[in-house]
């Protein structure tokens, strides 16, 4: 007998029509769920490769990497302790730079995604923003998203970039998200963000796509002079003519 959910399912990466078994779920599906949650389980504590990782930014021709952790000492801590991972390890100084655009690549708390997606969706970015100019990136460990705040005000950038492993959940464990804060510095609250999250191809956002959505939002945010709630995407909006969609 054919299972009427099955071209659903190919459609959703939720579990959906999963059966019954007496009072409980199939078996197949129960291993399914468990095995979904080691994924989420080993995202989190996973530690990341940071000399892979730096080696695989020079190979995509991102420059070479500085490489910061935060004020929390390990895995533990920086899941006990938020605050600590929003701020960097003491001593933590990068060169000045200037650029238009800072790049951090944070392992956040999937490890696995940064691994997975970082190098070529920062990458991609930079091939969407052809006429800015970008900082050498960094690499940080045992990071939250406001580390990119004290990252960017060193390296003296306009607009910082945070590419940073999402919170896995049971049906992805590898997703990426993209945090974009103008005129970065110490104190910025979340309303002063722009994000692009589910970057996770093949299943979720593709790197080019997610590159141009940030191109547009750096464009606004060039043009409006802040980021965040008073920031939109434009990137898709069929109002606009070619002349108004922001470009750089």
């Amino acid at each position: 007998m054919s299972d009427p959910w099955s071209d659903l399912r190919r459609h959703t990466q939720a579990r959906i029509g999963l059966g019954r078994s007496g009072n409980g779920v199939p078996t197949r599906r129960q291993l399914e769920f468990v095995a979904a949650h080691a994924a989420a389980r080993d995202a989190v504590h996973t530690a990341l490769d940071v000399e892979a990782l730096a080696d695989r930014i020079r190979d995509v021709g991102l420059g070479n990497p500085s490489i910061v952790r935060s004020a929390a000492a390990d895995r533990s801590t920086y899941l006990r302790r938020p605050d600590l991972g929003r701020v960097p390890e003491r001593g933590t100084r990068l060169e000045h730079n200037g650029s238009d655009i800072g790049i951090a690549l944070c392992d956040g708390l999937s490890p696995t995604a940064l691994a997975a997606h970082g190098p070529a969706l920062g990458a991609a970015i930079v091939r969407a923003l052809p006429q800015l100019t970008v900082a050498p990136p960094v690499i940080a460990t045992q990071a939250r998203v406001a580390l990119g705040d004290h990252i960017g005000e060193q390296l003296g950038v306009t607009t910082m970039l945070v590419l940073i492993g999402e919170r896995p959940g049971l049906s992805v464990a590898d997703s990426v998200g993209i945090y974009l804060t103008h005129h970065p510095q110490p104190g910025r609250t979340d309303a002063q963000r722009n994000c692009v999250s589910n970057i996770h191809p093949p299943d979720g956002m593709a790197y080019d796509h997610a590159a141009r959505v940030v191109a547009a939002l750096v464009d606004g945010a060039r043009r409006l002079g802040a980021s965040g709630v008073a920031l939109k995407d434009s990137s898709r909006d069929p109002a606009l003519t070619d002349a108004e969609r922001p470009a750089l």
